[in-house]
């Protein structure tokens, strides 16, 4: 069988079971699956704070999804707007940051953590109730989210009126029917929804059953094999050149350099969730030639099957201005080039990972130019 169909029929299989739908959606006419959940605010919410709100809407979002961050903006707008007219509008992270393997993180400067949560609608400055029940997955079954985003719209009785999609299509610039919108206006005019239901596309909800693929995905990682070569002027030169037309992050260290081995894993973890895109990574350390041994026991410790570089000479300052003469010879040193090779990102010290990894998102290249724009502004 071809490796795409199997893999096809491998997604159908954990959706399904015996022909019916592993966590089928809430139905139409429902009432709506009570929660208590901790919030970015610090705050217990719970359904029944809402009970005087005259319509209740509640969106299953994530972090990580590319496509739920194309949202963010647009369920700010409707609670801004629509909170004015009594709609309250909560947004639930259901996944379980336990069951995203790293590799899936390949459009997001964090993961879906209640932490991680903190950070995004710090760094978007978002308003709107933003609620994790990533450790609570039977919240999230309830409901039955199938994708980031995904949109349920209770009435006053709390009866489940609309499910699906916010609007049809993540490209703000080709939306034509506000799906959610026109349903929450049916029910403030007192008519019935044109449309009660709609196919949501996005990410698929991270169930918990889906950790023992990340676990999988970490004991190939940790199997991987890990090298080290040493690098003269002239491959130094090459390297800044950056011919592989890839955004690449360098990372000058030492093993003598508390700060480098702090930072490592986080620099290493960025690598893991970018690689799959035109991204490159590439270690360069600082050591002596004859200290390769423990330089290689290192990056084995830490599992860096990025490329890993050594200098080839006792001269370290000669190396260092071959790459950068400007460098005044501290680590750790990180780097990142752009595809053209102009420095997009540059530290002595320790990296600001976040800002790194929103530079890095901000530049490599991806099918729609609004995932770009998303990283190049915290509006």
């Amino acid at each position: 069988m071809p490796k795409r169909f199997g893999w096809i029929c491998m997604l159908l299989l954990s959706l399904t079971v015996w022909g019916q739908p592993a966590h089928p959606i809430l139905p139409l006419g429902s009432a709506a699956p009570d929660f208590s959940l901790p919030g970015v605010d610090g705050k217990i919410h719970k359904l029944s704070d809402y009970t005087d709100n005259p319509i209740l809407v509640v969106v299953f979002t994530c972090n990580h999804c590319p496509i739920a961050q194309m949202y963010e903006r647009r369920i700010e707008q409707l609670y801004e707007d629509y909170g004015k007219r009594g709609v309250a509008v909560v947004a639930i992270q259901g996944n379980d940051p336990k069951a995203i393997r790293i590799d899936e993180l390949d459009s997001s400067d964090v993961s879906d953590t209640l932490d991680d949560m903190k950070i995004r609608v710090t760094y978007k400055r978002l308003h709107y109730p933003y609620l994790y029940a990533g450790d609570t997955p039977a919240v999230t079954a309830a409901y039955g989210p199938q994708a980031t985003p995904h949109v349920f719209i209770f009435d006053k009785s709390r009866r489940l009126r609309y499910q699906g999609r916010f609007d049809n299509s993540y490209r703000i610039e080709k939306v034509i029917t506000h799906d959610a919108q026109n349903a929450i206006d049916a029910l403030l005019a007192g008519k019935e929804i044109a449309a009660t239901h709609t196919g949501v596309f996005g990410c698929s909800t991270k169930w918990p059953e889906k950790a023992a693929q990340r676990e999988a995905a970490e004991q190939k990682i940790d199997a991987a094999p890990v090298h080290v070569e040493t690098v003269d002027a002239a491959g130094l030169k090459k390297l800044r050149a950056n011919p592989s037309g890839h955004v690449t992050l360098i990372d000058f260290w030492a093993t003598w350099c508390g700060s480098c081995l702090v930072e490592f894993s986080d620099l290493e973890d960025t690598y893991r969730m970018y690689s799959g895109r035109d991204f490159d990574m590439v270690t360069v350390s600082a050591n002596m030639p004859d200290e390769e041994s423990g330089v290689l026991r290192f990056l084995q410790k830490k599992h860096a099957t990025s490329r890993n570089l050594l200098f080839a000479s006792d001269d370290t300052a000669s190396l260092q201005a071959a790459f950068d003469p400007t460098w005044q010879s501290a680590v750790p040193y990180t780097v990142v080039l752009g595809p053209d090779g102009k420095v997009i990102y540059k530290t002595i010290g320790t990296a600001d990972v976040l800002e790194m990894r929103r530079k890095i998102l901000a530049a490599m290249p991806s099918d729609y130019i609004g995932f770009n724009k998303y990283w190049a502004s915290s509006n």
